[in-house]
């Protein structure tokens, strides 16, 4: 960067909003800022492969917030901060590959190119922010744990570029852990959101299923489970990036359902220092999965305990014992631990994002899309949704993606989930759990070995929120994230536990980075 402008690089190393924020009061502006990080980006990121596609507008953007600024606008936090978008959100001129070489033209494939921004990213956009560019997934965000199989090549871990980064949303955690943006969105089906932040030691919120709009981004599950949420390197940049995302649009109708549930003051309002004193967190045992932690991550488990009851809060051992919580869990064959029910609405999904990408598409049925990649057909045998034939209510919506899908059976298993995990939090009195977000170490990046989470994915069936926080780093350097779980809107409350702890604790350091050769 120019120092004359901004001063030297490792200024915009870990900057967050509030030092943003800073430096536009002291005359830095956005335009300066985005060059900044657009050259923290070519230095880097040719070793990291986070970004796939640049925004073309983006300095433009950032000299059209300097010029609300000189013109003493009222500006939100977001205005003129550069960030990150994961592939599959839409956005107006621009490619949305979902990591597929059949929907990108730099690999041989079609283009799909949006006439309109998601209703995520036109939020982003309302907010004055400057989006660099589109972040690298998997082939359909159909993995937690990586972005191997991309067309644009795999991303690499930012603190441990020897393993797995987290996925699907591999691009944009490495992206902001490595600074290049101040923070990004992300998008989770299974895992999507709190295993990348989790694998790079950052703060990724998972909100409550229909709080943000998901229409106008490729869709897993989009009637079912699919959420978009922030990824940052601070709790409080995550809960005001909430603040832009959340609420109602009639372009995602399910969002109704958020009404009146947007806290007062904001998803900020409730991060203090004390905000965990005098609660009562539950711990991860048996009784919410029957699957054990590795000696190192309970001896890190049990360090952040201490932390967290050094903070006044009471901490109540294995509260889902006896309840049956544990035995709604039902993996889908040949997928070790995850269950997919939820996901057999993806044809439907998918013929309803294919159709709001306008007349000009490519493509704009599931009948083109399946000719187009007829080659790799994600639902034959050996395709990477091909699993989805072992749930029932699969085969009917496949077989017409017009028609309003039964998703009768997994509403019943949401609802089960619901009563339990209710019950549960009301007989132990509980204001939110707190687990480690991973049961073991992270894998290597090949070898074909999954992240072997704690949550994922009984609060995506469920429905409920999830904040991650960095706890701590395995001997190895590998981070490790705790996760705080709450009811069904309770963003708000989860957040200040993380700031609580994240501000007595301060686990989160700064990566350092290779450059490309």
């Amino acid at each position: 960067m120019d120092a004359a402008e901004t001063g030297p690089e490792t200024e915009i190393v870990e900057m967050t909003l509030a030092d943003a924020a800073d430096a536009f009061a002291s005359g830095v502006t956005s335009e300066a800022l985005t060059r900044a990080f657009l050259d923290r980006i070519a230095l880097h990121d040719p070793h990291y492969n986070a970004l796939i596609v640049m925004n073309p507008e983006a300095l433009a953007d950032a000299r059209a917030s300097d010029a609300r600024r000189a013109a003493g606008a009222t500006l939100g936090p977001l205005d003129g901060v550069p960030v990150v978008i994961k592939d599959p959100m839409d956005m107006a001129g621009l490619p949305t590959t979902a990591g597929w070489h059949f929907l990108s033209a730099k690999a041989g494939g079609v283009d799909l190119i949006p006439e309109t921004d998601s209703p995520v990213v036109a939020r982003m956009r309302a907010a004055g922010c400057v989006m660099l560019g589109k972040t690298n997934v998997p082939v359909l965000s159909a993995t937690g744990s990586h972005a191997n199989d991309s067309w644009a090549g795999p991303t690499l871990n930012s603190a441990a570029p020897r393993s797995l980064p987290g996925g699907s949303s591999a691009g944009t955690a490495t992206a902001v852990g490595a600074s290049f943006a101040v923070l990004g969105l992300a998008e989770e089906t299974g895992g999507s959101i709190q295993n990348p932040a989790s694998a790079q030691g950052l703060v990724g919120i998972k909100p409550t299923f229909a709080l943000v709009p998901n229409a106008g981004v490729v869709p897993l599950a989009g009637s079912t489970r699919d959420v978009v949420g922030p990824i940052a390197r601070c709790v409080r940049d995550a809960a005001l990036t909430l603040d832009v995302l959340a609420g109602y649009t009639p372009a995602d109708p399910k969002t109704v359902a958020g009404i009146g549930r947007r806290p007062k003051g904001g998803y900020a309002s409730k991060l203090a220092p004390d905000a965990l004193a005098g609660k009562r967190l539950g711990l991860f045992g048996p009784g919410w999965r029957d699957l054990p932690l590795s000696a190192e991550a309970t001896a890190l488990y049990e360090r952040a305990q201490g932390e967290i009851a050094a903070r006044g809060a009471a901490l109540v051992a294995d509260p889902f014992a006896g309840s049956g919580f544990s035995g709604l869990g039902e993996p889908t064959p040949g997928l070790k631990h995850f269950d997919a029910r939820g996901l057999e609405s993806v044809p439907y999904d998918l013929q309803l994002y294919l159709t709001r990408l306008g007349p000009g598409a490519a493509l704009r049925d599931v009948a083109a899309f399946a000719e187009a990649t007829r080659a790799e057909d994600p639902f034959r045998p050996g395709g990477v949704l091909h699993y989805l034939h072992t749930i029932p209510a699969f085969a009917p919506i496949l077989a017409d993606p017009h028609a309003a899908p039964d998703l009768s059976d997994f509403l019943a298993l949401r609802e089960a989930y619901l009563e339990i995990f209710d019950r549960v939090m009301t007989e132990h009195a509980l204001d939110g759990l707190v687990f480690p977000q991973m049961r073991d170490e992270l894998p290597p990046l090949h070898g074909g070995q999954a992240i072997n989470e704690t949550t994922v994915c009984e609060i995506n069936i469920a429905g409920l929120p999830g904040v991650t926080v960095p706890a701590g780093f395995y001997a190895s350097g590998a981070p490790f994230n705790l996760i705080f779980v709450g009811r069904m809107w309770s963003e708000a409350d989860l957040l200040g536990y993380a700031y609580a702890y994240e501000a007595a604790t301060r686990h989160r350091r700064a990566p350092v980075l290779a450059v490309a050769g």
